[in-house]
């Protein structure tokens, strides 16, 4: 490729595509848009999402990034959490935590966002969003912060 020949590889080089040929939809649409097509086919766990950034918004200074698949919630530094409806039954709450105790609600992270997560907590019920889940939300944004 002509690029690849004048040492532009890589992401500058999707850049320059995207530039000239345009921008796939996913990276035009709005954070509601993203969200709304995260939900379209599993409506009823969207309040878990809403639930789960309300708790997220009592630990500190978060700020939420929409990708196509999953939400992020950063601390000033970096990423501390991302949640994903990973079934039409259960939304994943991923947290990148130290050294997580695993047992309990916290399992093993599975695919979850960006990769950085050390531990997730299934949630199929606005009602499981709920003080355990903000101290490992607080916990998380703590460690990461």
């Amino acid at each position: 490729m002509w690029l690849a020949g004048r040492g532009v590889t890589g992401h500058p080089q999707n850049l320059l595509v995207m530039e000239r040929f345009g921008y796939p939809d996913h990276l035009l649409a709005s954070a509601d848009e993203l969200v709304e097509g995260q939900y379209a086919d599993r409506p009823a766990l969207r309040p878990i999402l809403d639930a789960v950034l309300a708790r997220a918004g009592q630990v500190g200074d978060v700020t939420v990034q929409t990708r196509k698949t999953y939400v992020s919630l950063l601390t000033p530094r970096r990423t501390f959490a991302a949640v994903r409806a990973t079934t039409r039954r259960r939304v994943d709450l991923g947290l990148r935590l130290a050294d997580p105790p695993l047992g309990g609600r916290l399992e093993a992270p599975r695919s979850m966002g960006s990769g950085a997560a050390t531990a997730r907590i299934g949630l199929a019920s606005v009602e499981e969003v709920d003080a355990e889940v903000e101290r490992w939300l607080r916990r998380a944004y703590d460690e990461n912060a």
